[in-house]
C-alpha cells in the first residue's frame, strides 16, 4: 500500500502562488503514476495534474496548462504541484493520488488517495 500526506494549501490572492506537496511511503515512489485532483464546491472532482516520473510523462487538464506544474523528488519520495497565477476558480480541496497501474492522462482513476489541503484563493 502506499501512504499519501499531503501539505501547502492555504490562502492566496488572485495571481499568486502556492505549492502543494505529498510524501509518499509503503511503495516505490517512481513506479507509480502520482496525480493531483481537485474539488470544488458543488463541483465534480477532477485531474488537475498526473505523471509517471519512470516514463517521463505528464498531463494537465486545460485550465491550468501553463500556469501549474507537476515534479517529483525521488529522493523525497515526493510529488509538488507548484500553482502560479492562481485564479478564484482554482479554490478547491485537492488531493493526491498513486496509482500502481493506470496511464497518467485524463481518465486517470487512481488506487490511492492522500486527505485533502484546501486551497483558497480571493480576487
Amino acid at each position: 500500500d502506499v501512504q499519501l500526506q499531503a501539505s501547502g494549501g492555504g490562502l492566496a490572492q488572485a495571481g499568486g502562488s502556492l505549492r502543494l506537496s505529498c510524501a509518499a511511503s509503503g511503495s516505490s515512489f517512481d513506479e507509480h503514476t502520482l496525480g493531483w485532483f481537485r474539488q470544488a464546491p458543488g463541483k465534480e472532482r477532477e485531474v488537475v495534474s498526473c505523471v509517471e516520473p519512470s516514463e517521463g510523462v505528464t498531463y494537465y487538464a486545460d485550465s491550468v496548462k501553463g500556469r501549474f506544474t507537476i515534479s517529483t523528488d525521488n529522493a523525497k519520495n515526493t510529488v509538488y504541484l507548484q500553482m502560479n497565477s492562481l485564479k478564484p476558480e482554482d479554490t478547491a480541496v485537492y488531493y493526491c493520488t498513486a496509482d500502481w497501474n493506470q496511464r497518467c492522462n485524463e481518465r486517470l482513476n487512481p488506487d490511492y488517495w492522500g486527505q485533502g489541503t484546501l486551497v483558497t484563493v480571493s480576487s
